[in-house]
Order: C-alpha cells, then structure tokens, then sequence
C-alpha cells in the first residue's frame, strides 16, 4: 500500500508544498535493491562494487536535490539464477516495500523480472545487459537500460573492424547473453558485407575453452570473437593467447571486456584485444575524478557496470525529488525529461523505449610499455556517438509503443 508522509518537517526539507500532504513517497522513505552477483563470474564487475556504487549516488543526491529524504538499501546474491532473482525481488517488494531495482547484470534472470515490475508497478534500473529489454520485452514504463546492451557491445566493434568479405566466428557462452550477442553479430557483421562464418558454445560458467578456441583458430576467420562475460571472458583470453589466437593475422575481439578482466590477464596476455566500453576510468578529469572516489573506497577502479550503476541511480533519485512521488510511471516519464549529467555519460539521454542513448568507445588493449600506470590499460580507437552506436528506436521495434 503506498501511503503518504506523516513527518512535516521531511515535506519542508524536501521543498514540498501543502507539507505532508502533498507528498506520496511511499512509507516516507524511497528504498533500492541492489541485486547482484556477490560470489560467481560476475562478482567483480557487479558484486559489492555495485552496492557502492549505489550508496555513492545516494549520498551524492542526498547533498544536494534529494536533501532531507529518507533512502534506504538493501542488496543480495541472484547467485545467477533467475528463479532465486524472482523470489529475492518478490519478497523485497512485498515484504520490504522496495521501490526500485538495481544492477541484474545477468541476461537469463533480467528477462525474468520485467513482468514482475510492470505487475508490483516497480523501476528496474539495468546497467546493461540483453537488448531485449528494450526490444521484444521492453517495459517503459517501468525499466531502463543505462550504460550498454549486446547490441552496442557488438556494433561498436563490428562497425569499426568488419570490411566486404570480413570471415567472423565466435566462442559463445551457452545461455541469454552469449545467444543475443551471436544474433546481434550476425545482423551487424551481414549487413556491411561481411561473413559470419558461425560459433562454437561452452557452458556457463566456462571450466575449460580449449576445444572451442581450437575450433575457432581452424574455422579461417579473419576475427575471432568472445561472446562471453566476466570469468569467462579471462579464461577466454588466457587460453586464445596460450594458443597463439589472435595473433598474426587474425584479430582477438571481446564483446565485453573489462579493465577487471584486463587486470586479471594482465597487459602481456590481453594486449592488442579490441573492444567497445560505454565508460573507462581514465578517459577524462571528470571519468578520472568519479573512479577515484570509487577506489578510495573500493581499492580499484569502477566498472562500466558499477559506473552506470552510479549514474542511473543516481538520475532517478533526481527524478524522485522533481516529482516528489516514487511511482514508476512518474519518475521514468521524469527521467526522460530532465538532462542527464553527471561525471559518467556523456551526450545522454533516455530514449521513449528505456534506452539511455549516449557516447560509446572503441579501445584497443595498449602494450605493457605503453602503460604508464597502474589500472592504465586502453587506447582509444574512436569515439561514436550515441544515436549511431545503439540500435535504433524503430528497429528495436518495442511493442509497448506500439499501443
């Protein structure tokens, strides 16, 4: 039940007129839900750093627009299962009175938890994930996608590297994910001449990926790429480097690379791998001076993931002051109104379908003498604006704009 403010001096802090009354933040306080991956393949991307990233963009607002509000969190494990991501986000919902959810960074339990939200009239904010979510199961009203998707992940790279007759082929992790990134390649890499030659797939989470990059060393591809994540993503690189792929003639791509995955690698293993980042912490005064505040308190640099966390939360949290109410519909149709600026995004906005359009990096892994420090690892390659790096609003074809 969604009830009003009783504490009149909450209502004056806030700057809200008729006092109590007049406010319909449900339970007095605006409550997030961080769910996360604490303990598996994604842990250091997502994980704790997400729950910082949360309290950060908490705190952030409550020194300036979200000043004398009560916002509280909570957060725990999906442990990357999508029935254990819908009982947690249930119960948070119905017993906890939960308002909005954060982080999901697993593709398999995202697509679980759209019609939960739509039918508890609750805000899920994805720092990235499946295109789906504003595609064929895109909620509006009720979801936004922040940093990136696999469409971006794919086109970024496919864009700048593929030329007529470009040979493709890709080790896919065996679920959502990897089944939506090799789609995406196919459509990108086939639609500026190129040649998608097909994939091999290995479970997920990988324990071994010799077999498949075998596969993809003997297929005559021109690109190899990793349609994987997190640890996979590593153990992807270790072995392709151990097997001299991506070497010579034949370029090592990652669809979603971090500086984490790099760090584990190392710069003498992942040098020269091409990717696509909707953030990178060294990329300007701004990036540079938001990652370390993040480090101070987390001892490494932020994720993309943990980034858009940030700033998605943080965006909301805005859209919640300005409309003084925490209902779905209102505070999404605020946060396509008002600018998105922060230390984060650049040239951003959110789109009618839930996408947060905004500039996009190609990089390129720099040579361990080219590092000029810790956490130091990418060159740009270029830059691309946003409406030309994501995929388009019609061509997402949300059928909830449709009505």
């Amino acid at each position: 039940m969604r009830i009003k403010f009783v504490a009149a001096t909450v209502a004056l802090a806030l700057g809200w007129p008729g006092l109590a009354a007049k406010a319909e933040v449900s339970d007095g306080v605006v409550k997030i839900g961080v769910l996360t991956d604490m303990s598996g393949v994604y842990s250091d991307i997502t994980g704790k750093g997400s729950v910082l990233a949360t309290r950060m963009a908490i705190d952030d607002c409550l020194a300036a627009e979200c000043a004398g509000m009560t916002i509280e969190t909570v957060s725990a494990d999906h442990q990357n299962k999508a029935d254990v991501a819908s009982v947690i986000a249930r119960e948070w919902i119905d017993q906890q009175k939960v308002d909005v959810l954060a982080d999901m960074s697993n593709a398999s339990l995202q697509l679980a938890l759209p019609p939960l939200l739509k039918e508890k009239n609750r805000v899920g904010l994805f720092p990235g994930g499946t295109a789906r979510l504003t595609g064929d199961a895109c909620q509006p009203d009720h979801i936004v996608q922040w940093m990136w998707d696999t469409y971006v992940q794919v086109s970024g790279v496919a864009n700048a590297l593929t030329k007529p007759g470009s040979k493709w082929y890709l080790v896919t992790a065996n679920y959502a994910l990897g089944h939506q990134l090799e789609a995406d390649t196919k459509t990108l890499v086939t639609a500026k001449g190129g040649n998608y030659l097909g994939s091999v797939r290995h479970a997920f989470p990988a324990t071994e990926l010799s077999s498949q990059l075998l596969t993809a060393q003997g297929s005559g591809a021109d690109i190899i790429a990793l349609a994987n994540a997190g640890g996979d993503t590593i153990a992807g690189i270790k072995t392709a480097r151990d097997f001299g792929v991506g070497q010579g003639a034949q370029k090592l791509v990652a669809f979603f690379m971090t500086v984490m995955d790099v760090k584990s690698v190392g710069l003498q293993g992942a040098q020269g791998t091409v990717l696509t980042e909707g953030f990178y912490w060294n990329l300007d005064d701004r990036t540079r001076a938001f990652s370390e505040r993040f480090k101070a308190k987390n001892g490494t640099v932020p994720s993309a993931i943990h980034a858009g966390i940030y700033s998605a939360v943080r965006h909301y949290l805005k859209a919640v002051a300005a409309v003084k109410s925490d209902d779905a519909k209102a505070v999404i149709a605020k946060m396509r109104e008002i600018p998105i600026e922060d230390d984060v995004v650049r040239n951003a906005k959110l789109r009618e379908d839930g996408r947060m359009v905004h500039d996009f990096y190609v990089f390129q892994v720099k040579k361990p003498e080219e590092s000029k420090g810790d956490w130091d690892f990418y060159n740009l390659v270029a830059t691309i604006p946003g409406d030309q790096a994501f995929r388009s609003l019609a061509d997402g074809a949300c059928p909830a704009l449709k009505k």
